[in-house]
Formats: C-alpha cells, structure tokens, sequence
C-alpha cells in the first residue's frame, strides 16, 4: 500500500487553512447605546414593583417562620 493512499483521507485535514477576508466577515452582534433621556417606565415600574413585592413577601414569610419556632421551642 502505497503511502499516499494512506495520506488521502487526511489530505483535507492537512491542507493550509484560509481564514476569511476582513469584507466578507460580518458581525453577529449590533452595540447600541441605551436610551438615557428616554427611560422605559413600564420597565423600571415593573422591576420596582417585583422588588417591592419580593422584599414584603421576604420579611411576612420571616416573621411568620420566628414565630413558629418560638412557638415549638416554648418560648412564647
């Protein structure tokens, strides 16, 4: 068996590599600047109200679960 024989399924493998030119490559993603004159109130309300939500929910549930460890510990 002759040497190249061997070689040929790896020729493509082997072959010098061409990087694609700078003109053909386009970029995948577009940087825009963010829009501080107009902010999106629908937005920053929402994500005020989740927070606002979020923290009460946090601070009921706490006092809730205080009490109910006092109570099984007896000491209320």
């Amino acid at each position: 068996m002759a040497p190249s024989a061997l070689l040929s399924p790896f020729s493509r493998l082997l072959a010098p590599t061409r990087l694609p030119s700078i003109s053909s490559a386009r970029p995948k993603f577009y940087v825009r600047e963010p829009l501080h004159d107009k902010p999106d109130w629908l937005k920053v309300g929402l994500t005020l109200g989740t927070t606002v939500f979020l923290w009460v929910y946090l601070i009921k549930q706490h006092n809730e679960d205080v009490l109910e460890y006092k109570r099984r510990n007896g000491l209320e």
